[in-house]
């Protein structure tokens, strides 16, 4: 009886979606007017607002800003969007995650040229792991991209991170380049870096790209508030890896698209274990052999049908050791493997000239083995079936998706976890209200699931585990404004937004004496609230001088409702800034540019409980960067040396994980 009402009130609740995704539109856009504009004339001494066209609130960095903001890794280019905390433990070997509107990092999936990349395990990426060498842009979507025609994975997730790889720009003139670079600088850091382009046909080419990182990783700190000028150097923050990334296009006339790619990576690392009165773990190290294959196919019919197909495979393989340890063995040394096989098949059509529907279906399957005791051995099976449509009337974007969740989980010890087949709808609306086009508005809302990791239910499991299911209801209410302008300034992008997160059970991940590895557990209902604001401007070129300025602000209250007779209830959750400020600012003059970054957190509290013994001081971090660019034999050369933490401010975000110091860093790249 228990299961007939709930599979009678899972139809009801898709029909009712369906209704509202695809035969709302259907009453609307046959009465479409002509909808075409006329493009304004642009002055070519004048800069255009990077402005991602998405009807959810989107921000976006390129690779032409990395330097601007100091960036070295993903981690450090996505640290300025507005919403976005990232989890640093430290160092060039320290682990970084992203948590987006307070929503951890289990909410965030992380896409690499239209591809999710998994971990099954943890649940969260390393950002730390992905090099910018061969990033093209780095785009951040809450609630998901705009895009129909995509994976079911990328409707499947409260925001979605998209990693896009530099195209190729090859011709038959030009059959083949190569850019090359090092960067040198503090921790002992030795990168040298190439990307290779090859035109091997008229229709297909390859493009490689090989990382190599090689650092000690030392640096000094001091712990802020402990009432003295003690410095101590950091140790076991080493770090040595190779990454390389091979991929093939092939096209025909943009109505066929197909990619390859492969990518390995292999690090050996030292994990900067918690300072407790200067003394840090000396003997933790983590070893990463990852193998991931994946490749995409799109074809484009006359009539408007869509196909794109997705197919994955990958091996993460990690070594895990700690040692001197205080037991039998005097060490611990773990292993784990994580293999996964996914497959994707998305189609999309055009009803009319501005009504789109698409299907998705996605299935994987992933299995973790680990040489730990009492293992469950757990494998997961995840069927994802998506349906979407978006329509535009007159000054209107309406746009829909109801995602259906079947996990089927098996493990070899203990009991599995269990769920029910979930229903997950979404709503989105983008308004133009006036003629004019700078002013629009924008709402969603979207209804989130997340399952218990496999590391959440089974590590260290020696009974039955129960972590419940995390269930996110997401409300947002925006507007952006974007105008160009004719006098001293080039154009003035504004964007805000108000949200609210409805968050059931919760997962809090805390750092366990492993950091490559958290403990977990629900703390019931969040309440979290919050404010985006952004704003972005640059002026005209007056005799080759231009300048820019961004800024993003978040605000964000997140709050335990679980328990009122919880010393928790009503306080900040742990490791949730209240206030977040990034500005950049930049200078240049004709081949010259210099550029500011600053960064502003407000205290945190490590346990949740909010007692002031508990907090994590606020911090204000400020990077410099200098570039120059220029030919040499018309070949494109590039300087560039960045200054990070230029006045030395000794900071954490995570409790005893101590942040580096000043620090530079020295970049030569020719391109051939």
């Amino acid at each position: 009886m228990k299961g007939s009402k709930i599979i009678k009130k899972s139809i009801v609740y898709f029909t009712a979606t369906l209704v509202t995704v695809l035969l709302l539109p259907a009453s609307i856009v046959f009465g479409q007017t002509d909808t075409s504009r006329t493009l304004n004339e642009v002055s070519i001494n004048a800069h255009k607002a990077l402005i991602i066209p998405s009807i959810t609130p989107s921000q976006q960095i390129n690779n032409q800003d990395f330097i601007k903001s100091g960036s070295f890794n993903v981690a450090d280019a996505v640290r300025n969007f507005s919403g976005v905390n990232i989890k640093d433990y430290g160092g060039i070997g320290g682990i970084k995650t992203i948590s987006v509107r307070g929503l951890g990092a289990g909410h965030t999936a992380v896409f690499y040229d239209g591809l999710q990349l998994n971990d099954a395990e943890t649940g969260q990426i390393d950002l730390s792991k992905l090099s910018l060498i061969n990033i093209c842009s780095i785009t951040l979507y809450n609630g998901q991209p705009d895009n129909l025609l995509q994976p079911a994975r990328a409707f499947a997730s409260a925001s979605v991170l998209s990693l896009q790889t530099i195209p190729d720009q090859l011709s038959k003139n030009k059959p083949h380049e190569i850019t090359a670079g090092v960067k040198a600088g503090s921790f002992g850091l030795f990168n040298p870096y190439v990307l290779y382009q090859q035109r091997l046909s008229k229709r297909w080419t390859a493009v490689v790209t090989s990382n190599y990182i090689n650092a000690n990783g030392r640096y000094k700190f001091n712990t802020p508030n402990d009432g003295s000028d003690t410095l101590s150097i950091r140790h076991n923050s080493q770090v040595r890896s190779l990454q390389t990334d091979a991929a093939l296009y092939w096209n025909k006339n943009d109505s066929s698209l197909f990619s390859l790619h492969a990518n390995f990576y292999n690090a050996k690392r030292g994990l900067p274990g918690a300072v407790v009165f200067y003394t840090e773990s000396p003997g933790e190290k983590l070893d990463n052999d990852d193998i991931i294959l994946q490749a995409s196919y799109k074809h484009i019919w006359k009539n408007s049908l869509q196909l794109l197909l997705s197919s994955k495979v990958s091996q993460l393989k990690t070594r895990y050791l700690d040692s001197p340890y205080f037991n039998t063995q005097g060490y611990i040394l773990q292993h784990y493997k994580q293999r996964e096989a996914y497959q994707s098949a998305a189609f999309s059509y055009n009803v009319t000239n501005n009504w789109t529907v698409s299907y998705a279906a996605d299935g994987s399957y992933t299995k973790v083995d680990a040489d730990i005791y009492k293992y469950a051995y757990p494998s997961r099976f995840t069927l994802l079936n998506v349906l979407a449509s978006k329509v535009k009337f007159n000054r209107w974007e309406l746009a829909g998706n109801l995602l259906h969740t079947y996990i089927k989980e098996h493990v070899e010890r203990g009991k599995a976890f269990q769920q029910s087949p979930v229903l997950s709808p979404t709503l989105m609306l983008l308004l133009q209200p006036f003629n004019s086009k700078e002013l629009k508005l924008r709402a969603f809302y979207k209804n989130i699931f997340r399952a218990p990791t496999l590391d959440e239910l089974y590590y260290f499991a020696f009974v039955d585990r129960v972590i419940k299911p995390e269930f996110v209801k997401q409300y947002d209410l925006g507007a952006t404004y974007n105008k160009d302008l004719s006098g001293l300034l080039s154009y003035v992008f504004v964007n805000a937004d108000v949200y609210y997160n409805n968050v059931r059970d919760k997962i809090i991940g805390i750092p366990s004496t492993n950091p490559a590895v958290f403990s977990f557990s629900n703390v019931g209902k969040v309440d979290i609230k919050g404010v985006d604001l952004g704003i972005k401007t640059a002026t005209r070129n007056f005799n080759n001088w231009y300048l820019s300025l961004s800024a993003n602000y978040t605000y964000q209250q997140a709050l335990d409702m679980t328990d009122p007779a919880s010393s928790t209830y009503l306080q900040q959750i742990a490791y949730t800034p209240k206030h977040t400020l990034a500005l950049n600012a930049g200078v240049n003059f004709k081949n010259f540019g210099v550029y500011y970054n600053q960064v502003i957190s407000s205290k945190r509290n490590y346990n949740g409980d909010n007692d002031p013994e508990h907090d994590v001081p606020g911090y204000a971090v400020g990077d410099a960067s200098l570039l120059y660019n220029t030919n040499i034999n018309h070949l494109p050369l590039r300087f560039s040396v960045e200054a990070n933490n230029i006045f030395n401010k000794y900071y954490a975000i995570i409790q005893s994980y101590p942040m580096p110091g000043r620090s530079y860093r020295l970049t030569m790249q020719i391109t051939i």
